[in-house]
């Protein structure tokens, strides 16, 4: 190579390296705005949350204004809360019975049916399913409520029409209410991933004489194990924070045995006026997400590996 085309090639290379650069620089101009508004919209008040729930302001009075830093005293009084545990079993038996299990169970079982059956049938009843998602929350509250209630439709269909079953039994009800309401997502999540279950290797199951219960647990769930990880995952983070359709339905009660922690939570800061604490709670329903996220999300690691 002469000296004038090192002098060309090194020309060419410190042009590419400088507009390397300016693409950065103006990849960079176009996302501040959305980090300038990912910080203002989430970050800060995410921070200032995490800074009241060590305040002891209130929601009116004198310490609504002229609150003061306390330390630990909010965290150590939710440790001696025993209402507070009593709320996160309560949370966890609501997660994991009404989201995790119904919803995905049921979520399945029609997705399964679905593949097989009619396509008159299955819109039909994707059709019913979907409705009652696609329904306000409080419209879902409302028709629970009525249905569970003494002279309802529930009694009638069991032969207790004096019963009021969200007094004798309130956590079933809303679990119920929460499981029928949100089978629809299960549904459409799992009917998109049984579609990319490759039929050759259902077909080479059955040829080797395996049972449809045998191809289903050997063959079709392990293969949509990420789509039911992601699925359980969306079910979850979506169940905990559930505020509407408990509180509209019981307002945590009778007592406190539907008192979840995003209703706890409410009640504390907005009709016990203890606003600090309440956002205390807060943190803790934010913690206990995120670690139920990285428990799906480890479980996840070993696909996305393979994926690679």
């Amino acid at each position: 190579m002469t000296a004038a085309q090192e002098i060309g090639a090194g020309g060419r290379a410190r042009w590419r390296r400088a507009d390397a650069d300016k693409v950065k620089i103006s990849t960079i101009g176009w996302l501040l705005p959305a980090a300038a508004l990912l910080i203002g919209l989430f970050l800060v008040p995410v921070g200032y949350a995490v800074y009241l729930g060590f305040t002891n302001i209130e929601l009116l009075g004198p310490l609504a204004q002229d609150y003061s830093f306390t330390g630990l005293a909010n965290v150590s009084r939710m440790a001696h809360d025993p209402v507070f545990w009593s709320s996160v079993k309560l949370t966890l038996i609501f997660v994991v019975g009404s989201g995790i299990v119904a919803q995905t169970v049921l979520g399945l079982a029609l997705a399964l049916l679905g593949q097989r059956a009619h396509v008159m049938v299955r819109a039909s009843v994707g059709s019913i399913v979907v409705l009652a998602w696609v329904l306000p929350e409080i419209c879902v509250a409302f028709i629970w409520y009525s249905f569970s209630q003494a002279g309802g439709m529930l009694g009638e269909l069991i032969g207790r029409t004096s019963s009021d079953f969200l007094s004798t039994a309130p956590l079933l009800i809303v679990c119920l209410a929460n499981a029928w309401r949100g089978t629809a997502f299960s549904m459409l999540v799992l009917s998109a991933g049984l579609r990319n279950v490759p039929q050759e290797a259902d077909e080479a199951a059955q040829l080797e004489g395996a049972s449809y219960w045998t191809r289903l647990f050997r063959v079709t769930l392990p293969i949509i194990r990420p789509t039911l990880m992601i699925n359980m995952l969306l079910i979850t983070l979506g169940t905990i924070s559930d505020f509407t359709l408990v509180f509209a339905m019981t307002q945590g009660g009778p007592g406190n045995e539907t008192a979840i922690l995003p209703v706890y939570m409410y009640i504390e800061a907005f009709q016990f006026n203890a606003l600090g604490y309440g956002t205390t709670i807060a943190l803790a329903l934010m913690i206990i997400g995120a670690i139920l996220s990285i428990v799906y999300i480890r479980q996840l690691r070993p696909e996305l590996r393979r994926g690679r």
